[in-house]
């Protein structure tokens, strides 16, 4: 039984076929005939999606792993063959074609620890990342408790200058969390949103003093009720 990633030979086949019957139709022609076969808009994205198929998974880093909710059959996470010791995650060539782009897939890489050791203190994640083409790329650290909400998180997405976008070369960052008595595990690692390549090397994680500065996005409270009858900031009549 024949699947899309005969569509080549499905083509030609068609191709002879309708010549046999006094119908010529170019090769390219039958090509994109074969891809709406297959539910696609052009052969273009058919041949992105045969490509993708092609691809062999990557091989996790030992003590990592892919986070739930990141659908694999978009992106590749691993390590990359061609840097050993430097973590990959990209989307896949056909992603864009089978993914509304508005959707906000994202791709992660992690670790979970227990925070035993790290209780009443500060941790400082640290790490470098290189991008290729990416929409969104950024290294995250979160404090959780037994159960319920966690209890302190930062993805650097709040931070001028945090996360990277676009094509960038290795860049250091890092991310500062305290550990309260109530936490049960921290949570750590990379991801991308959207499209493109992430690279990730070197994290670290280590303990900082006080006086080093948590990273977390501090709640916006208003120091007392303000503009309750919404009268400031009016246009003039």
């Amino acid at each position: 039984m024949h699947s899309f990633l005969d569509a080549k030979h499905m083509a030609k086949a068609l191709r002879q076929a309708l010549a046999e019957r006094g119908q010529n139709i170019s090769h390219s022609d039958a090509l994109e005939l074969v891809a709406r076969q297959y539910g696609f808009a052009n052969w273009n994205m058919l041949a992105a999606r045969i490509e993708a198929a092609q691809l062999k998974p990557l091989e996790l880093p030992s003590g990592w792993h892919v986070a739930s909710g990141t659908n694999e059959r978009n992106y590749r996470l691993g390590i990359d063959p061609q840097t050993p010791g430097t973590a990959l995650i990209e989307s896949r060539p056909d992603r864009d074609a089978v993914i509304d782009r508005a959707g906000g897939e994202t791709a992660v890489l992690m670790q979970s620890i227990l925070a035993d050791p790290y209780r009443g203190g500060r941790l400082r994640l640290t790490a470098e990342l290189r991008t290729e083409t990416a929409e969104t790329a950024t290294l995250w650290m979160r404090v959780d408790p037994v159960q319920g909400r966690y209890l302190h998180f930062d993805n650097l997405m709040q931070r001028p200058g945090g996360p990277l976008v676009g094509t960038a070369g290795w860049t250091e960052r890092h991310v500062v969390l305290a550990v309260p008595e109530a936490a049960a595990t921290i949570r750590y690692g990379f991801f991308l949103r959207g499209s493109g390549k992430v690279w990730a090397r070197r994290f670290a994680l280590e303990v900082v003093g006080p006086d080093v500065a948590t990273t977390e996005p501090s709640p916006r409270y208003l120091s007392r009720p303000t503009n309750l009858d919404f009268g400031d900031g009016q246009p003039a009549a």
